[in-house]
């Protein structure tokens, strides 16, 4: 495995991969530990995540400048990842005892409850595009509620990976509580199949979902699939459109566009379409692009030079199919992976840009003439991750925001996740959550206790 600086095509540095013994006796050694880890009382877990949270942020500069130089993301993004990393550990270092408390059940029993009781070893098969969120999101909460991990990452990002079990390890958890698997995506399956994984979860694309999901169920083990995302952002004819037009390209542009969760059809009723049009236009167009080290960059490059190739397939495609350009629609000349930030309008279903995700900077403006419109283009989807909606009328933006088909949606706000808030998606964006008590509970046995 290597790393490729994606702003520079420089290569940084190679990894060594792990044999398939060498991957045995790392599941041999964390399934091991499960059996003492899972007695630890909350009060030793809490212990160590909020220590973990305190490293991390001793280590922002460190940590983000490594997001920057390997997957290209701008630095004051990656600083940002790793503080909302460290609030994610201080959430549940504080709240996993309270979220997976016994809970009572009035029965014909004498005492009747529910125990939340950890299953094992969860391997976790992660994306680049938020190198470190993406895991700890997944690893304070199970790692809180007794279980052991093994991480899969993406194989752009081997530093980012082995740099997340350093910190664990640097915070005081037991040796092999959390371990680091450097292999490929051919060597997932073995994995799966080993019967000290208990269960799997994957943040990534439709194609590996699919597979995963496969896997799991046929060795009859507990998946959750968090996947890709075509988030509508409707704006409506009552909209605070200074507010719209700020966030539309901040909710478009975050991590250069390569966020599932990230706005990508922005669904305009007419009576705002000129206006929306001109000011994103204008926003877009002045986006500083270049190297993500720059505190000044707006934009860096995409994680990979195929990723380019493959967004301006679905730029150019939609154009031929009648899409109009208003800026960009081109990669950027010269090293690196950089793409033009980019808005089309006049686009419409059959489109690339309408019907699939696109993962760089890329707005589709898709007019429609009123909400009853808009929910029905939201809804044309196979994706149901997230969404947003403007207007003034809350009442009417509640009612439209009921009929979207999405795991979540913000009224007047950017979508986001929330350690707080449970995040996942429908359709083909998955199944199951993260983060919230519904994210703690999805890796645990529910188990009845009733008492004569």
């Amino acid at each position: 495995m290597k790393s490729v600086n994606p702003a520079t095509n420089a290569f940084i540095k190679d990894y060594p991969e792990h044999s398939e013994q060498e991957v045995v006796e790392i599941l041999k050694k964390v399934n091991n530990r499960y059996q003492s880890w899972k007695q630890q009382p909350f009060s030793n877990r809490s212990s160590l995540m909020h220590k973990t949270a305190d490293l991390l942020r001793s280590k922002t500069e460190e940590l983000a400048r490594l997001m920057s130089v390997e997957m290209g993301k701008i630095i004051r993004e990656a600083r940002a990842e790793v503080e909302k990393c460290a609030w994610v550990c201080d959430y549940y270092a504080d709240n996993a005892e309270h979220l997976l408390a016994d809970e009572p059940i009035e029965t014909d029993a004498s005492n009747s409850f529910i125990s939340f009781e950890p299953i094992g070893t969860i391997l976790a098969v992660m994306p680049w595009n938020f190198p470190f969120w993406q895991v700890f999101r997944f690893a304070a909460p199970a790692l809180m509620a007794g279980n052991t991990a093994v991480l899969k990452h993406a194989s752009n990002v081997p530093g980012c990976a082995l740099a997340i079990e350093q910190i664990f390890s640097e915070a005081g958890f037991p040796d092999d509580t959390f371990r680091t698997l450097m292999i490929r995506a051919s060597a997932v399956p073995m994995v799966i199949k080993d019967d000290r994984i208990k269960a799997v979860t994957l943040t990534g694309s439709e194609p590996a979902g699919k597979t995963v999901a496969s896997l799991a169920s046929e060795n009859i083990k507990k998946s959750v699939l968090e996947l890709g995302g075509s988030d509508p952002f409707i704006v409506l004819d009552d909209a605070d459109i200074p507010a719209c037009i700020k966030t539309s390209a901040t909710a478009r542009m975050i991590n250069t566009g390569q966020s599932c969760i990230a706005a990508k059809r922005f669904i305009v009723v007419q009576s705002q379409l000129a206006t929306f049009e001109k000011q994103q236009t204008q926003i877009m167009a002045g986006m500083k692009v270049g190297d993500p080290l720059d505190e000044k960059s707006e934009a860096g490059p995409l994680a990979r030079m195929d990723l380019v190739r493959e967004l301006n397939d679905q730029v150019q495609k939609s154009i031929e199919q009648g899409a109009r350009v208003l800026t960009g629609g081109k990669p950027i000349d010269g090293d690196g992976a950089f793409y033009q930030p980019t808005v089309l309008t006049d686009v419409r279903k059959g489109m690339p840009v309408y019907e699939q995700e696109t993962f760089g900077p890329v707005s589709a403006i898709i007019p429609v003439k009123d909400a009853e419109e808009a929910v029905n283009v939201a809804n044309d989807s196979r994706f149901g991750l997230g969404g947003s909606i403007w207007s003034r009328d809350i009442a009417q933006a509640i009612d439209v925001a009921r009929r979207i088909e999405t795991g979540g949606v913000f009224i007047n706000g950017m979508t986001k996740s929330d350690p707080r808030l449970p995040f996942g998606g429908i359709k083909k964006s998955g199944y199951g959550r993260e983060l919230s008590y519904f994210g703690i509970r999805e890796f645990v046995n529910i188990k009845t206790i009733w008492v004569a």
